[in-house]
């Protein structure tokens, strides 16, 4: 069964993320309604078509399914159960696809929730930066059961050319989300390091850089950052707090399931000293920055 029906898809949370989804949807045919506490974002995907909802309630009605993409648990929370919250708007039969990162358990919880309502959910965190959610070429990490995915395979496979079906059950998406953005974590704080070091040394970053991309110290993450970095961009794309948050999170997974790396905690505590410098809300390659002045002073990683 396609949902590329008569009903349109919704999005709560239409920023760097979300706003590539809709941009995308919109792009390939799709209906959208959408939904952000930020009205500007709203009225810019407006002028493609998308109609704007007040709430998530409101975005929740007639569609077939929501799309859930805010930042974090409790703005998940608030968007589903809250005071204008979508699932009572969304009733028994519909899906809700959830792509924040968050904690594994509050993936489970929230599908609970949802079941309990007749509405179904898939997990489904997503990678890449918005560039890739506008051009359909980010991953997606769905966890559902084979049935539920079949039936909204259309929109799934139109959001992205990069579908990893990673288990059944809710949870197992964010754990993999969780496992992939540690990695990412680390492969940052490492560049930042490296480029500092580079600049240290009396080397020129930006051709320090070209070397490094041709070679084994190469990491997408890395030359992404590190190249709007060393030009002094820190408009934020992702900020600082976002992977500050995520390798939190996989830490926590971590120590559930009795396992404890060396690099991970290293890395959230660059990330940590960033938060605490002030540098959160730039763009997380402003690790450069902190490498870069000397300020950092490894702390012990913060829970």
């Amino acid at each position: 069964m396609s949902t590329a029906g008569p009903d349109p898809v919704g999005i709560v949370g239409v920023g760097n993320m979300g706003g590539g989804m809709a941009a995308r949807l919109l792009a390939q045919g799709w209906r959208v309604q959408v939904c952000d506490i930020d009205p500007a974002k709203v009225q810019d995907l407006e002028r493609f078509g998308a109609v704007a909802r007040a709430t998530p309630a409101q975005c929740a009605m007639d569609v077939v399914a929501l799309i859930v993409c805010v930042v974090d648990a409790s703005q998940t929370e608030e968007v589903l159960f809250g005071a204008s919250g979508a699932a009572g708007a969304l009733g028994p039969g519909r899906t809700v696809l959830l792509c924040p990162t968050i904690a594994p358990a509050d993936v489970e919880a929230l599908a609970r929730r949802l079941a309990q309502r007749g509405i179904a959910a898939i997990d489904m965190p997503m990678s890449g930066g918005p560039a890739r959610a506008r051009d359909g070429s980010m991953s997606l990490m769905v966890a559902c059961e084979d049935d539920l995915f079949e039936r909204h395979r259309a929109l799934i496979e139109t959001l992205s050319s990069k579908v990893f079906r990673v288990g059944q059950r809710p949870g197992d998406g964010a754990r993999t989300k969780l496992v992939n953005n540690l990695l990412a974590g680390i492969n940052l704080a490492g560049a930042a390091e490296a480029i500092a070091l580079a600049q240290r040394l009396g080397l020129d970053p930006a051709r320090t850089l070209d070397v490094i991309e041709q070679s084994s110290g190469q990491s997408w993450i890395g030359s992404d950052r590190m190249r709007r970095a060393i030009a002094g961009d820190y408009e934020p794309r992702a900020h600082v707090t976002l992977l500050h948050k995520d390798t939190r999170l996989a830490l926590e997974a971590a120590r559930a399931a009795g396992f404890e790396g060396p690099l991970g905690p290293a890395a959230h505590g660059v990330f940590d000293a960033a938060v605490r410098a002030g540098l959160g809300g730039l763009d997380d390659g402003a690790l450069l920055r902190l490498l870069r002045d000397g300020s950092h002073k490894p702390p012990a990683a913060s829970s």
